[in-house]
């Protein structure tokens, strides 16, 4: 496996032991939660909210970490890019795709339609 590093950023053994210490941690979680299968569960819940906010942190320190968050703020900068259709246009585009579906569906009924009756007539199944 080819480890790549990044100028300014630490090598990638600092990665892996910070993907060890998330991935620990995650293991530790499982266990705590069947150890502490008695108590109730949004008292669990809420030691898992915490321990996932610590591996989110643990995570996002990482090279990987760093591009799926840079990966996540350049989507988000492209979708408020994007022109939603309004109201109208919806509903007139489904009414559109409603209608086309409807035609062509009925298209395909009338060629199988004659296509049976010539099956029918090749074969001798119809006087």
């Amino acid at each position: 496996m080819v480890l790549k590093t990044i100028e300014g950023q630490r090598g990638s053994t600092s990665d892996w032991i910070k993907w060890l210490i998330a991935v620990f941690l995650l293991g530790a979680g499982i266990v705590a939660n069947y150890y502490y299968s008695n108590q109730p569960w949004p008292l669990r819940l809420l030691g898992w909210l915490f321990l996932l906010g610590i591996v989110a942190v643990i995570v996002l320190q990482t090279y990987q970490g760093k591009q799926a968050l840079n990966f996540a703020r350049e989507s988000r900068m492209e979708l408020r890019k994007v022109v939603w259709p309004t109201y109208q246009e919806t509903v007139q585009t489904t009414l559109f795709v409603a209608a086309m579906v409807l035609v062509l569906g009925l298209i395909l009924w009338g060629i199988d339609g004659v296509l049976m009756w010539l099956i029918g007539w090749l074969t001798g199944q119809r006087g």
